[in-house]
C-alpha cells in the first residue's frame, strides 16, 4: 500500500520534467537568436563606422583638391590677364604707328609713308602685307586674321586652361559633396543598428537590423562606384 503513492509521485515528477524540457529548449533558442542579432548589430556598427570614417576622409581630400583647382584656375586667370595686357600694349603701339602712316598717305607724303612702313612691327607687317594683297578689304589691317600681337595666343591658352581648371574644381566639389551625403546614409545605418537592440519586440528588432543592413549594402555599393583620392 505504501508503494503506490511513491509510484504516483515519481510518475508526476517524470511528467513535470517531460513538460519542462520543451520550454527550456524554446528559451535557449530565443537566447541564441538574441545573441545572433546582437552580434550582427555589433558587426554592422563596426563596419559602418569604418565606412563613415572613409567617406569623411574622401570628402576632405576632394575638398582639398577642389581648393587646389580653384587656386590654379585663379593663377591661370591672372596669367591670361597679364598676357592680354601685353597684347593690348602691342596693339596700341601698332595703332600709333599706323595712324602716322594713314596721315602720311592722306597728305600724299610717300616718303614719310615708306619711313613709317619700314618701322612696322613684325606681327603688324605680316597683317599689313596680307591686307594689301587682299585689296584692303577692311578699314585697317587690325581686323585681319593674320594680325596676332604677342601675348594673344598665350592669353587665350591661359584663359582656356583656367576654364578647364575651374570645371575640374566643380567636379571635385561634387565628389566631396557625394561623399558627405554618404556619411549621412552611414549615420542612418548606425541609427537603425543601434536602435535594433532597444526595441522590445523581436520582430521590430530584426526589422530595424535588416533595414539597416540593406541600407548599408546600398551605401557600400555607391561608395564602390565613387572615385578614390588618396
Amino acid at each position: 500500500m505504501d508503494d503506490q503513492p511513491s509510484a504516483a509521485v515519481r510518475s508526476t515528477d517524470v511528467t513535470d520534467a517531460t513538460d519542462e524540457q520543451p520550454v527550456d529548449h524554446e528559451v535557449s533558442h530565443a537566447d541564441h537568436r538574441a545573441a545572433l542579432r546582437e552580434t550582427l548589430a555589433l558587426v554592422l556598427l563596426a563596419v559602418t563606422a569604418i565606412m563613415t570614417a572613409w567617406c569623411g576622409f574622401e570628402s576632405s581630400k576632394w575638398g582639398g583638391e577642389m581648393s587646389v583647382s580653384f587656386s590654379r584656375a585663379s593663377t591661370a586667370r591672372i596669367e591670361a590677364a597679364r598676357q592680354q595686357g601685353v597684347a593690348n600694349n602691342a596693339r596700341q603701339q601698332d595703332l600709333t604707328i599706323y595712324s602716322v602712316y594713314v596721315q602720311a598717305e592722306a597728305a600724299g607724303d610717300a616718303k614719310l609713308a615708306r619711313y613709317v612702313q619700314v618701322r612696322f612691327t613684325e606681327w603688324f607687317h605680316v597683317a599689313f602685307d596680307a591686307w594689301v594683297e587682299a585689296g584692303r578689304p577692311t578699314n585697317a589691317p587690325f581686323a585681319m586674321p593674320e594680325y596676332v600681337p604677342p601675348g594673344t595666343k598665350e592669353a587665350a591658352a591661359a584663359d582656356q586652361r583656367a576654364d578647364q581648371l575651374f570645371a575640374q574644381a566643380m567636379v571635385n566639389n561634387q565628389h566631396g559633396d557625394n561623399y558627405t551625403l554618404l556619411t549621412v546614409l552611414a549615420a542612418l545605418v548606425l541609427f537603425f543598428a543601434a536602435v535594433s537592440s532597444r526595441l522590445k519586440r523581436p520582430i521590430l528588432q530584426w526589422s530595424a537590423l535588416i533595414f539597416g543592413a540593406v541600407l548599408f549594402l546600398v551605401t557600400a555599393i555607391i561608395v564602390a562606384t565613387f572615385p578614390v583620392l588618396v
